[in-house]
C-alpha cells in the first residue's frame, strides 16, 4: 500500500499545441479544459489538495491555476516546447518531493471524478508501481502490412465482435508511475514486456480525447449531453 501523501497529482498545460492551438484555455462549455480538470481533482476526496500540481509556463494557464487550491510548478520554456525528451517535458521529476506521480490529462473533458478516484484508490492499494488507463475494445485490427493482429475467435466464420478477444487501447488520460523512472528516460514501466504495465479500464466515452479541431467541437456537444454537470 502506498501513502497518498507520497503521490503527486499533475496536470500539464501549454498553449502551443499545433493541431488545436490554445486548447487548454479556449472557451469550452462555459469554462475551459484546464479549469475542468483542475476542478475535478479538487473534488476528489481521495486526493489532498496540497498534492495537486498545475505544471504551467504561459501566463493564462498560470492565472487559472492561481485561482484554484492547487500548487503551481513553473514549467520552463524548454519543457513547454519539447515533444520528445521525457526528462525535459516532465522536468518536475527533479524537484518534486514525492515518490510517485499520477498524470491526469486535461484533454478528456468527459472523464468523471468517480473514475479518477477509482484509479487513485487502485494505485494506492495495488502492489504494482505503475497503472495506465486503457479502453477495452472488442474489434479486429491489422498492422501496416495488412496482417491481422487480433487472434481470430475459434469456430467463427464472420467478424463477430461478441466473440473476439478484447484488445486494450491507450485512453490517454490517466497515468501513474514511480517518479524516479523519468531520470532513466522511462515512464510507468517497460511496455514491451507482457504484464509490464498494469492496466485500468476507463469507460470509452469518458476517454474521448481532444486531439484535432473537430474533436474539440464534438467533445463540447458530448459534454453537454452526457457529462455530470456537477463535475
Amino acid at each position: 500500500m502506498k501513502n497518498i501523501k507520497d503521490i503527486a497529482f499533475i496536470v500539464q498545460s501549454r498553449l502551443n499545441s499545433e493541431r488545436v492551438p490554445r486548447k487548454m484555455v479556449r472557451p469550452f462549455a462555459g469554462t475551459t479544459l484546464f479549469d475542468l480538470v483542475l476542478d475535478k481533482l479538487i473534488q476528489c476526496e481521495a486526493i489532498p489538495n496540497g498534492n495537486i500540481y498545475a505544471s504551467v509556463h504561459e501566463e493564462e494557464p498560470r492565472n487559472i491555476a492561481a485561482g484554484k487550491d492547487v500548487r503551481i510548478y513553473h514549467r520552463s520554456y524548454e519543457s513547454a516546447n519539447n515533444d520528445n525528451d521525457i526528462r525535459t517535458i516532465y522536468e518536475w521529476h527533479k524537484f518534486l518531493p514525492h515518490d510517485y506521480v499520477v498524470l491526469i490529462s486535461g484533454c478528456n473533458p468527459l472523464l468523471k471524478v468517480d473514475t479518477i478516484e477509482r484509479f487513485v484508490k487502485q494505485y494506492v492499494f495495488q502492489k504494482e508501481e505503475n497503472l495506465f488507463g486503457v479502453i477495452k475494445k472488442h474489434n479486429y485490427y491489422w498492422n501496416m502490412n495488412g496482417a491481422l493482429v487480433t487472434p481470430w475467435p475459434e469456430g467463427q466464420t464472420i467478424m463477430n465482435t461478441k466473440a473476439v478477444e478484447p484488445t486494450y487501447e491507450a485512453a490517454h488520460c490517466l497515468y501513474a508511475s514511480r517518479r524516479d523512472l523519468i531520470a532513466e528516460q522511462m515512464f510507468m514501466g517497460v511496455f514491451e514486456e507482457p504484464g509490464g504495465i498494469k492496466l485500468f479500464d476507463v469507460p470509452e466515452l469518458e476517454a474521448f480525447d481532444i486531439d484535432e479541431p473537430w474533436q474539440f467541437k464534438v467533445a463540447e456537444k458530448l459534454y453537454y449531453e452526457f457529462s455530470d454537470q456537477e463535475d
